[in-house]
C-alpha cells in the first residue's frame, strides 16, 4: 500500500508537468484576461459539478478574502453555492440550465466564466458557456484529456492530459491557485505579468 501511495502522488505529479508543458502560456493569458476584467470593475462566476463545485467555490474565497497577501477584495462568485436558486431552477427548468439562469441575471460584458468540467460534456457546464457567449464573456475552460465538448466553445481551454478524474481535478486546482496568486500579485502591482 505505501507503494500505491508513492506512484499516486508519482502520477499526479507527472500528469501536472506534462499538462504545464503544453499549458504554461495558457495559464499567463488567463492571468492577464481576470487582471484586466477585475481592473476594469468586471466580476468572475465559476462553474461546476461535484468536485469541481468545490473547486469553483474554494477559487472564488481565494479572490473575494484572499491568497496570500492582506489587499482589497475582488468580485468572484461560484454559481454552484445558492441551494435555493440551484434547487428551484432544477425543479421549474431543469438541472442543464442551473447555470444558464444564473449568468442570465449575473452576467455582464467584460466578466469572465471560470468552466470546470472533467470530461468537458456536462450539460449545465455546456449551458452555461453558451449564455456567457451571448453576454460576451470571457470564458475559460478546465477540462480534460481533449477538452470534450467545450473544446471549440472557450477563449481558453486548459485541458488536463489525463482522463483520471482525479488527476484532473488535482491539476485543476494547482492551476487555479497558480492563477490566483500570478492575478493577486499584479493587482497588488498594479500591472499585466512582465514574465512572458
Amino acid at each position: 500500500m505505501t507503494q500505491y501511495i508513492l506512484n499516486s502522488v508519482k502520477d499526479s505529479c507527472t500528469i501536472k508537468t506534462k499538462t504545464i508543458e503544453v499549458h504554461k502560456n495558457n495559464l499567463l493569458k488567463v492571468s492577464d484576461l481576470i487582471y484586466s476584467a477585475l481592473k476594469n470593475k468586471k466580476k468572475i462566476l465559476l462553474v461546476g459539478n461535484g468536485g469541481s463545485a468545490a473547486d469553483a467555490q474554494h477559487i472564488a474565497a481565494e479572490f473575494v478574502v484572499r491568497l496570500k497577501q492582506n489587499r482589497k477584495a475582488y468580485p468572484a462568485i461560484a454559481l454552484t453555492t445558492d441551494t435555493s436558486v440551484l434547487t428551484s431552477c432544477g425543479n421549474d427548468f431543469g438541472y442543464d440550465m442551473v447555470f444558464k439562469r444564473q449568468i442570465e441575471a449575473l452576467g455582464e460584458k467584460g466578466d469572465i466564466l471560470i468552466a470546470l468540467s472533467t470530461s468537458g460534456n456536462s450539460k449545465n457546464v455546456l449551458e452555461a458557456i453558451e449564455e456567457a457567449k451571448k453576454k460576451k464573456i470571457k470564458i475559460i475552460g478546465f477540462t480534460g484529456n481533449n477538452g470534450g465538448k467545450m473544446k471549440n466553445r472557450c477563449d481558453i481551454l486548459i485541458d488536463v492530459k489525463s482522463e483520471n478524474t482525479m488527476r484532473i481535478q488535482e491539476t485543476h486546482i494547482t492551476f487555479l491557485h497558480i492563477i490566483s496568486d500570478i492575478v493577486e500579485k499584479m493587482l497588488t502591482k498594479g500591472k499585466k505579468n512582465e514574465n512572458k
